[in-house]
């Protein structure tokens, strides 16, 4: 048993999160996402929206630590509004509610007077474009008769990218991607991200979602580099907000943000992908 402490020390040390818990999250996560679209549909946009508000706090705390004011009811409401329209509307709807929210979240900062507007409001345009914006695409993304299979299509592409990248790191990782953002991330976890995140999307884009192998493996491609991107942006946010994590709401996570860090930039990449097949084929 020692010996199994040991390893597993060494595993949490090098990959900078612990293991276990980190699995146990990412499994619950992935289950609760297949019931919810099992059962029903509204069910997984309403835990979307969830997801999505709890990011808010988070990142409402973080900008407030360092000064920057942010309106936590307001954001709150807009990102209910950008939800409801994403669900109801589509991308028109998700579009047209962001488009009226930002001028709302401005004027509303007005009352406030103009000793840091200017940064109050470029962290309030911020904060809607990052979470609810590009969280609407996941709400997208399993809105239509086919969503079981896109969105499962979706978990498979960044668990791929996300599990395979991070034991690939942890094993045989020794040159740092970027590290002035991200130290733990390395040149061979990205390559094992690649690996398997195409593996995967031809798997996935064969038997999930029937296309053809080859537009799996073009659409892998893509989101290994999304959600690496995604990764360091929140990264890069973290070490300008001098935070470790977001959050700690999910144990092996760190905060809602740690983990929706790669899913907020590839869920509009894929779903524009898939918007694209279905035009051309």
């Amino acid at each position: 048993m020692s010996d199994i402490h040991s390893i597993n020390e060494a595993i949490n040390k090098r990959a900078g999160r612990k293991l276990l818990p980190s699995i146990l999250v990412s499994v619950s996560l992935i289950a609760l996402i297949w019931f919810a679209l099992s059962y029903h549909r509204e069910i997984f946009a309403t835990v979307v929206a969830i997801a999505v508000l709890l990011g808010i706090r988070e990142i409402v705390r973080a900008f407030g630590i360092r000064g920057t004011y942010i309106s936590r009811n307001a954001l709150i409401l807009a990102s209910i509004a950008l939800s409801y329209s994403a669900w109801n509307g589509g991308v028109a709807g998700l579009a047209v509610a962001t488009a009226i929210a930002i001028p709302i979240l401005l004027i509303q900062l007005l009352t406030r007077g103009p000793e840091g507007f200017v940064a109050s409001a470029t962290a309030t345009t911020f904060s809607l474009l990052y979470l609810p914006f590009l969280g609407g695409f996941l709400i997208l993304l399993g809105r239509t008769s086919t969503g079981f299979e896109r969105v499962m299509t979706f978990v498979v592409l960044v668990s791929c990218n996300d599990t395979f990248g991070y034991i690939v790191g942890v094993l045989i990782g020794k040159h740092p991607l970027a590290p002035k953002i991200s130290p733990k991330k390395s040149w061979e976890g990205l390559m094992g991200s690649l690996v398997f995140t195409i593996i995967g999307g031809m798997l996935a884009f064969k038997y999930i979602m029937s296309f053809q192998w080859w537009i799996g493996a073009i659409v892998g491609l893509m989101i290994v580099f999304t959600a690496t991107c995604g990764d360091l942006i929140e990264s890069a946010m973290k070490r300008d907000l001098a935070l470790k994590d977001m959050g700690s709401l999910l144990p092996g996570h760190g905060g809602m943000l740690d983990r929706l860090d790669s899913v907020l930039i590839s869920a509009p990449a894929l779903w524009l992908a898939l918007e694209l097949v279905k035009a051309w084929t």
